[in-house]
């Protein structure tokens, strides 16, 4: 008889801990860590790591799988880069709770604030639940990849408390605070991780309305937190005003922190626009709230949080011209044929985007500050490849430079528009921040933006660019790294019984081969739901990925197992630790 299910051999052990790699085995008996070392004796089944990196399984705090989890095993993109664990129900977006005749509304903001189609969402969500407890149940019943946790979101909450008033954005009464409380309190006693809300005005419903959250007052924002205190458990995040006044914004939410006496981890972002060192000053107020016992931290993002274009995507710079509207829904191939011919070509270049949301105005036309993506993708381009730049010096305008670059290649052509994080042609705010002891990596936003961006890939990102190939002052010590993508996010959201290779821990583990590892540039997959499309990002290096001590990943290919549940709120550490 073995003496464990699994060992991982000869590999470069990094336990989490941010230091320095040793060569040694992992032994795995009953989904936990059971050895590090030198270990003796046998296994049901062996990993030979020997010039491989050994990992914990790193964990996304900021996803959007709630759809996802209920009608799929998978958790792509995430679980294919090296992600064992992620939290979601962020931004104040979900479908829980929700009555019967509230799903339509749910269903339009998250179409508008995810970018996840409209017919993917009605043909793949079962709606087997009103409550959030009874949407944890439904989850609970989930065979998965990877472990999920979720949070109660805050614009769900208020317009199942609310109706049409919560939707309209109305003052809630005493009435609807107290409910509101109360109900936060139950999500995270039946095991929400905690409750989100988002007060960022991008955040609208596809025909343009504001998301529920937005423009609630002090007293509302408070009641959740009030939840919280009352249940004596969870975490608080929160989506700034990314156009408000920072000072003022951090303000609100160290009062938030403070009345929950839970912890708070809010989106830190260097914005395109306004003030360039704004983030510093983020960063300031941080340290102070944190010095005075206010458990605050900041996601980061370590590289540019920002668009994707193209004709088989949700946004291109002709999407919402007049003319175009007749070639939507046709297939690739047939658009790229349309709009090859110079008629159509000469009346799309002659016309303006029209739709009554205003974002997506703006967002189309931001694509001449963006960049042609090759592959593999270049995430810190330089600023003379812009593409108004480049237009200029063929003195042509942006769109009649576009317009041939996406019918080439068969119309798969990718267009990136970095926008947060990416300033003066760098990265360097995004470095400052992720080297920050009081900020977080996440905003990986798996399970959503379909069709316009795909960050879950960011650990690998991170690994090749910051670790592997950064030179001098801005590459990251590998055992730092492993710390930012493992433990690091794990105890900010209580998940205190993982990301650590020490005994007693989950046996959530990667071994990665960081010498090959490599992000190739997204593509279109036709299989959600209804035949929805999505981005995906498949990346070369990951060996294998092992949860709760099942191999679920081998070169990047699924097994077909399955050991991922629902995790229901904070998380022990294990007493051997």
């Amino acid at each position: 008889m073995a003496d464990y299910d699994l060992i991982i051999r000869g590999g470069e052990i990094h336990d989490g801990l941010g230091g320095p790699g040793y060569v040694g085995d992992v032994a795995i008996r009953d989904g936990r860590i059971a050895a590090v070392g030198q270990v003796a004796g046998t296994a049901r089944e062996e990993i030979d790591a020997a010039g491989k990196i050994v990992t914990p399984g790193f964990v996304d705090i900021h996803t959007h799988y709630d759809g996802q989890a209920t009608w799929e095993h998978r958790m792509a993109p995430s679980s294919n880069h090296g992600v064992t664990s992620v939290v979601m129900g962020n931004c104040g977006v979900g479908f829980a709770p929700c009555k019967p005749h509230q799903h339509e509304m749910l269903v339009e903001l998250m179409e508008g604030v995810e970018d996840i189609p409209e017919v993917v969402m009605t043909t793949g969500l079962p709606w087997n639940w009103e409550t959030f407890p009874e949407y944890l149940d439904a989850l609970d019943q989930r065979r998965l990849d990877i472990d999920v946790a979720a949070q109660l979101p805050h614009s769900a909450l208020r317009v199942y408390v609310m109706g049409e008033r919560g939707a309209r954005r109305e003052a809630p009464t005493t009435a609807d605070l107290a409910q509101m409380r109360a109900l936060t309190a139950e999500a995270v006693r039946a095991g929400a991780m905690g409750v989100t809300t988002s007060r960022n005005l991008l955040h609208r419903t596809k025909a343009g309305e504001l998301a529920p959250s937005l423009h609630s007052d002090e007293e509302e924002l408070l009641a959740l937190a009030g939840g919280l205190k009352d249940a004596g458990a969870g975490v608080y995040q929160l989506i700034p005003d990314i156009v408000g006044d920072a000072s003022e914004e951090f303000g609100l939410m160290r009062r938030i922190a403070e009345m929950a006496e839970r912890p708070l981890s809010f989106s830190l972002l260097q914005m395109p626009t306004g003030d360039p060192a704004g983030w510093r000053h983020s960063l300031r107020l941080l340290e102070e709230a944190n010095a005075d016992g206010v458990r605050i931290k900041a996601q980061v993002f370590p590289r540019p949080v920002g668009m994707l274009y193209g004709l088989d995507l949700s946004y291109h710079p002709f999407a919402y011209h007049p003319s175009f509207k007749p070639l939507l829904e046709l297939p690739l191939a047939e658009k790229v044929k349309a709009m090859q011919d110079p008629h159509l070509r000469a009346q799309l270049l002659s016309e303006q985007p029209e739709d009554t949301n205003p974002v997506n105005i703006k967002t189309v036309n931001n694509f001449r500050f963006g960049f042609l993506m090759g592959d593999p993708p270049n995430y810190e381009p330089d600023e003379a490849d812009r593409i108004d730049r480049q237009a200029a010096l063929r003195g042509l305008s942006p769109h009649e430079y576009i317009y041939d670059i996406l019918t080439e290649n068969g119309g798969h052509n990718i267009i990136f528009m970095p926008g947060a994080n990416y300033r003066d042609g760098n990265l360097d705010a995004a470095r400052a921040m992720e080297a920050h002891p009081q900020t977080v990596l996440g905003l990986g936003d798996g399970g959503a933006h379909y069709g316009m961006i795909c960050d879950a890939s960011f650990p690998t990102f991170y690994l090749q660019n910051w670790v592997r190939d950064a030179q001098g002052d801005k590459r990251v010590d590998l055992g730092r790294a492993i710390r930012a993508l493992s433990v690091e996010p794990a105890r900010t959201v209580g998940l205190n019984d993982r990301g650590l290779l020490a005994v007693g821990y989950r046996a959530d583990v990667n071994v990665i081969d960081l010498s090959q590892l490599k992000l190739h540039t997204p593509t279109i997959v036709r299989d959600l739901p209804a035949g929805g499309r999505r981005l995906r990002q498949v990346a070369d290096g990951y060996v294998a990925t092992v949860v709760k001590g099942e191999v679920t990943y081998r070169d990047g290919v699924h097994t077909g197992a399955l050991p991922g549940r629902l995790v229901r709120g904070e998380q022990q550490a294990p007493v051997a630790a």
